[in-house]
């Protein structure tokens, strides 16, 4: 039985106007005739009569309760139709932003709803039913896009992307997976499951049920949606508002277009990236002439997650941070290492750190999942596959955050690939991070930067502790009692619960700032104890935190330092008018992050 024909079976049946005795009543009772006729077309599909009216007598049980109780019965008819208006008017005022749900976005009128009951008004029986069965349908899902836009808003900033955004569905499940563990994985998706179908479900049911109950007071309809079209219309036209929002609105139909143009926009950059990536300055350059400022150096790119300039700016995490700052400048000057500082803008925010690492590598803006698969499987030089063609260095990824096969790791030219079962680690995870990061640093002294007589090292290095949610977090301790990392089960126990710190968004912001710090002084203490006179560190943010953290602010910039010890490393920046020490100033250079792999490998070629 079709979803539409049941729906159609229970209003006719509770409603009780719709049946054939009903109308049969109806019209001996006087009613226009061709009314009658009208409802009797439309109760041409109802169930057929139930035991009570092949018995004559009324039965037990549920058969049969609407004529013992038949006040009950018109409350249970009332207020569902009431439930069911509210649910089709939940969806069309429902914004797609948290921060819009509140009392006014749902005190306005939709030009859609007017449009909607208009046709369903004055179309045929059978089309009215179709169009009905769809428009709930359609409905559900507006509703369901709604719920999920609200969902990247709050993670990324943005809207979902319905043509390149499915991998971060798996993304998302892997990360509730990784922070929360099985249960509350499978908790959660389930959870989404019943959510979309029950949207679905009810919201063609009620759209349904409003038909077949306007269809029955069709004058009333149609003069309730006449005044209602030309209120809509005077309140554009004087640009009525209520608390500061229109009270008239075609939200759908704008929140529609601006999807059709996401679309047509995902389905052309292909096209428009392919010839971007056709253009490489460096590709004709000889090996022996690419990076020649850097000969003999131990040149880490390093990349620290979620470390954004929200850190830095943030009144409520500034002192801290600069603090952390100011001695990390202050402890690397007397170990001989200058720095200079200044700002990258991330293509991402709030997640999507392999698409901000692949483009400060490439030189090129990979905003989203089609660019980066293009780009991986091009042939595309990225910075550190520019190192590994010079034949002078080996090329390493350190990068506990991987947990899987990573066949992108040859596409950007590394040698050897140290993943999270690889670093030797016998320690917890801490919620999403594998690895803490003072441990992957250790790793890699002992399992590369410390080998006697090696060659020169080109690294790529991930620091994953500062990865959403924040919590438990690592604890700096002695290098020498590092081990395997047992040590960190018992840190891991004084942690804060995960589940507990997102409660609030203020511990969250809080947990993210001892991060960062956790982060930083992870990273200079490596460089106090480990560097020399060859070690050339690059290190920067990947992209801004949540919007829980940033609070509001949409910028991008991500903060970047160069660290050496060898002054003729540095000079050869000094026109890029970068800050002194390991805190950017405010008004520091600011550069797309695409810009800087060309910079570089001018600044450091022949």
């Amino acid at each position: 039985m079709s979803l539409f024909t049941r729906s159609r079976q229970l209003s006719d049946t509770e409603g009780g106007a719709d049946t054939d005795g009903d109308t049969a009543v109806t019209a001996k009772a006087g009613e226009d005739s061709g009314a009658a006729r009208e409802r009797e077309h439309d109760g041409a599909e109802e169930a057929e009569p139930g035991p009570e009216a092949t018995s004559g007598a009324p039965q037990p049980g549920w058969f049969g309760w609407r004529r013992r109780f038949p006040r009950t019965a018109h409350g249970v008819t009332v207020g569902t139709s009431v439930l069911a208006g509210a649910l089709v008017l939940f969806a069309l005022l429902l914004p797609n932003r948290l921060e819009r749900l509140n009392f006014e976005a749902f005190f306005r009128i939709p030009a859609e709803g007017i449009l909607l009951v208009a046709l369903l008004l004055v179309l045929p029986p059978r089309p009215r039913r179709i169009a009905a069965v769809v428009s709930g349908v359609l409905l559900g899902l507006l509703t369901v896009l709604k719920f999920v836009d609200m969902g990247f808003y709050q993670i990324l900033a943005r809207p979902f992307d319905l043509v390149l955004d499915w991998i971060m569905l798996r993304n998302a499940t892997d990360f509730l997976r990784e922070s929360f563990g099985r249960t509350g994985q499978v908790l959660a998706v389930v959870g989404v499951v019943v959510l979309f179908v029950a949207l679905l479900v009810l919201t063609t049911l009620a759209t349904v049920r409003l038909t077949n109950l306007m269809v029955r007071h069709r004058p009333a309809a149609a003069r309730t949606t006449l005044v209602l079209g030309t209120a809509w219309i005077t309140c554009v036209t004087l640009g009525v508002q209520f608390s500061g929002v229109p009270l008239a609105t075609k939200g759908n139909t704008e929140f529609l277009g601006n999807r059709v143009e996401q679309v047509r926009a995902g389905l052309k950059d292909a096209k428009v990236f392919r010839k971007q990536a056709a253009v490489d300055a460096f590709a004709a350059t000889p090996p022996d002439r690419l990076l020649t400022g850097l000969r003999g150096k131990d040149v880490l790119f390093t990349f620290i997650e979620s470390y954004g300039r929200v850190a830095i700016d943030d009144p409520d995490m500034a002192p801290q941070i600069d603090a952390v700052l100011k001695e990390g400048t202050s402890t690397l000057k007397s170990a001989g290492f200058e720095s200079r500082s200044a700002w990258l803008r991330s293509p991402v925010t709030g997640a999507g750190s392999w698409l901000a690492h692949s483009t400060f590598l490439s030189g090129l803006w990979i905003k989203n999942q089609q660019r980066y698969r293009s780009l991986t499987t091009s042939d595309r030089a990225t910075l550190t596959s520019y190192f590994q063609k010079t034949g002078d260095w080996r090329t390493v990824g350190i990068v506990p955050g991987v947990r899987r096969a990573w066949p992108e790791g040859k596409f950007f030219g590394l040698d050897h690939i140290y993943d999270s079962e690889h670093l030797g680690y016998q320690g917890p995870y801490f919620s999403w991070t594998p690895v803490p990061d003072q441990f992957s640093l250790e790793a890699f002294e002992r399992l590369e930067h410390g080998r006697k007589d090696r060659e020169p090292i080109m690294a790529e290095i991930i620091l994953a502790s500062s990865h959403n949610p924040w919590s438990p977090l690592a604890e700096m301790i002695d290098w020498d009692d590092l081990g395997d990392g047992s040590v960190f089960h018992e840190i891991k126990k004084r942690g804060e619960d995960p589940k507990e710190v997102w409660k609030d968004p203020e511990r969250v912001r809080t947990e993210y700032r001892r991060a960062i710090e956790y982060s930083l002084r992870s990273l200079t203490e490596w460089v106090e104890r480990y560097g020399d006179e060859d070690t050339v560190l690059v290190f920067l943010g990947d992209h801004q935190p949540v919007p829980t953290v940033t609070a509001g602010d949409t910028g991008k910039d991500v903060p970047v330092t160069i660290v050496a010890r060898d002054k003729k490393v540095l000079d050869r920046i000094s026109d890029w008018g970068w800050t002194d020490g390991l805190k950017p100033a405010g008004n520091a250079p600011q550069w797309g992050m695409d810009k800087f792999r060309d910079r570089f490998m001018t600044a450091y070629g022949q």
